[in-house]
């Protein structure tokens, strides 16, 4: 193919918009989203007390089944607080994958902990338990119950995979090998509002699963994040660390330990309440458009990430797999100048001079993938 004349006009079709420009994902508002946000203006509740907040929280929970969740203001956050509130400390290590945007290994950075990049599966874009174990099994003695890193003396203290556009990683076997090398599982489930895997829920299999509501996620609450565990005790600790460690009381200020503002404020929790309410909507539109996708990049012979069995995929983004690194340049190129928002997925996190010099193991899949796919716009069409 020497042009993609026909993949933008496709889009065009689809999206009903015949000129004018087409973004990669926009916010879909048509539900209460007003009504609440009035409401929460006119209680004056608008920071981060208030009934949206609990109201939120408790949709969120009910929704993934898991017992507690806990907003914040995003979810670069929310990784970061799950990893104090899970035990990591500073000069310990998390495994991680190079495949991911940014924030993920930011968070870990935030934790004055060490990322350790492991390689991702071709066909989920995700962490690769097979990468994991031949890491763990080649570099790593357990003393006293607690993983080592050979090379470094460190402990290693978690794992943090992310499910990549909303695909399922192999969670179920990630958390055997993180169980039998005492290992916390913490999932960032930023971009898998919506997607399960056996049916539950993505961010529901480790000790804490974590979100986000950006605007440009499946649900946003313009910014704003959310960590969801089945432990009582530690979503009592993320509330509480999240609120600077504020001990209840209706005017005194003491603090029993370094805290964070990182609550998410009452009005965003509104917004967040009146798209959890669409949810359902969203992602069975967003199901058509992959569908609508899936049916017509067959027939020109281009791959389209698709869910695998067992799994219900929110497909935030939809990806093409394009056949090399110059055709996936030359797709992009062509779609951004014709007013078409298409973008690369990210570029390795071990290719950033921040990260350059962490340990890691061969990530042939994590380099193919990065040389070839490429997100297409993926909003909820009207």
């Amino acid at each position: 193919m020497n042009n993609f004349n026909n993949v933008i006009e496709k889009i065009r079709e689809l999206f009903h918009e015949p000129k004018e420009f087409i973004p990669l994902h926009i916010p879909h508002f048509s539900g209460n989203e007003k009504k609440y946000v009035s409401e929460c203006i006119d209680s004056t509740f608008v920071s981060s007390v208030g009934q949206f907040v609990n109201d939120f929280e408790k949709s969120i929970a009910e929704f993934t089944g898991a017992k507690r969740c806990v907003v914040c203001v995003n979810g670069t956050n929310a990784i970061h607080l799950a990893m104090i509130a899970s035990g990591v400390k500073e000069n310990e290590e998390v495994i991680t994958q190079p495949l991911t945007f940014i924030a993920t290994v930011n968070a870990i950075s935030y934790a004055h902990a060490v990322p350790v990049f492991v390689d991702v599966d071709k066909d989920t874009m995700g962490m690769s338990p097979k990468s994991l174990r031949v890491f763990l099994e080649q570099n790593t003695e357990i003393k006293d119950g607690v993983c080592i890193n050979k090379l470094s003396g460190r402990k290693i203290s978690a794992c943090l995979p992310m499910h990549t556009f909303g695909h399922a990683a192999r969670i179920e076997e990630i958390k055997e090998i993180c169980d039998e090398y005492n290992i916390t599982l913490i999932e960032d489930a930023a971009e898998a509002m919506g997607s399960s895997y056996k049916g539950k829920h993505l961010g529901t299999f480790g000790l804490l699963g974590t979100f986000s509501f950006n605007g440009n996620k499946t649900i946003t609450t313009g910014g704003g994040g959310a960590i969801i565990t089945d432990d009582e005790n530690l979503a009592d600790k993320l509330k509480h660390l999240s609120t600077q460690a504020k001990i209840p009381h209706k005017w005194r200020y003491e603090h029993d330990q370094v805290g964070y503002n990182y609550r998410m404020p009452n009005i965003n929790a509104a917004l967040g309440l009146a798209q959890m309410e669409k949810l359902e909507y969203i992602l069975k539109r967003k199901r058509q458009l992959a569908l609508e996708y899936n049916n017509f990049f067959t027939s020109l012979d281009i791959d389209v990430f698709e869910e695998r069995e067992s799994e219900n995929c929110n497909y935030w983004l939809n990806a093409v797999i394009l056949k090399n690194q110059e055709q996936q340049q030359l797709f992009l190129t062509e779609l951004n100048e014709a007013g078409v928002m298409c973008r690369p997925i990210w570029e390795l996190m071990t290719n950033m001079v921040m990260f350059k010099n962490c340990q890691k193991t061969n990530l042939d899949n994590a380099t193919w993938l990065s040389h070839r796919v490429v997100n297409i716009p993926s909003s909820v069409v009207k």
